[in-house]
């Protein structure tokens, strides 16, 4: 009795909607930001936490992550058994699917967690215990690595403080709009929003995609509801820009707010409809 209550799957079933492609603007920044610190663990395993009623997530993950890191494998984790059953026919070389949860059932600690949509439908306090535990199975750091839970680390790029990283966001059905947390074994780093900027009316419109961490705090005096008014004030701002398309006025209005919040990413990353800021701007205030 006492084994079995200890091997049970921490956590609870999600709905498991998915989509192909769901995922592709979290994927794409992952490649693109961790690309190289994925080529260079020792061990780069990437878990999918919470896949969903299909495998099409985990799928398309190592596809993407092995265009950046050859070496990379994938494991797919879901807690709920039929969901792992239905997926174990696309299982392939870097490729499997494992019944589990929180827990994180493979041995050792991977290099990449990502929990997307997972997190949804818990509620906010309980989401730090979440993040503590899987934080807590990610690849460690360099001693002194440092830098962590003001999340002012990888200047200019939105990345890392050393070892492995936590993706946690949620997004629409077909992935238009995405807002993440990306956190490292000494815990959250930044916050990124993207979007498919053809899409977009204002950049506050992306706050219905807010995680559980920032979801109920987007209310005015919290830190997240002063910086999406002010991303809508510099959009407004950048109309002129709008002739020349929706991908320059959105680079035009990041360019703008970086002037008085600490943006961690460049140019070259807003032209994907990203921008990145340091998670100490805009956590929760307590």
């Amino acid at each position: 009795m006492t084994a079995r209550a200890t091997a049970r799957p921490v956590g609870t079933v999600t709905r498991g909607t998915t989509n192909p492609n769901r995922l592709r603007r979290m994927d794409r920044w992952i490649t693109a930001v961790h690309g190289a610190e994925l080529r260079r663990a020792a061990d780069p395993v990437a878990i999918d936490l919470g896949y969903g009623a299909a495998p099409w997530t985990a799928v398309e993950l190592l596809g993407r992550l092995r265009s950046v890191a050859p070496r990379a494998r994938v494991v797919g984790v879901e807690i709920e058994p039929e969901r792992v059953a239905a997926a174990k026919p696309y299982e392939r070389e870097g490729l499997v699917f494992r019944h589990g949860g929180f827990e994180i059932p493979v041995p050792g600690r991977p290099y990449l967690i990502r929990a997307a949509n997972v997190l949804r439908q818990y509620d906010e306090g309980e989401v730090s215990a979440v993040w503590q535990r899987l934080c807590a199975r990610l690849a460690p750091g360099d001693a002194g690595s440092g830098g962590g839970s003001r999340g002012g680390s990888g200047a200019g790029s939105g990345g890392s403080s050393g070892g492995g990283l936590l993706v946690e966001g949620t997004c629409d059905e077909i992935g238009r709009r995405h807002v993440w947390v990306a956190l490292g074994p000494e815990g959250p780093r930044t916050v990124t929003f993207a979007t498919r900027l053809g899409s977009l009316e204002q950049p506050s419109d992306l706050a219905e995609r807010l995680p559980k961490a920032l979801i109920h705090r987007n209310v005015p005096g919290e830190p997240v509801h002063a910086f999406l008014r002010d991303f809508d004030r510099a959009w407004a701002a950048a109309a002129p820009y709008a002739s020349y398309g929706a991908r320059q006025r959105w680079i035009r209005a990041v360019r703008d707010l970086t002037a008085d919040w600490p943006v961690t990413d460049t140019a070259a990353r807003w032209r994907q409809g990203e921008v990145t800021v340091a998670w100490g701007a805009l956590a929760p205030r307590s």
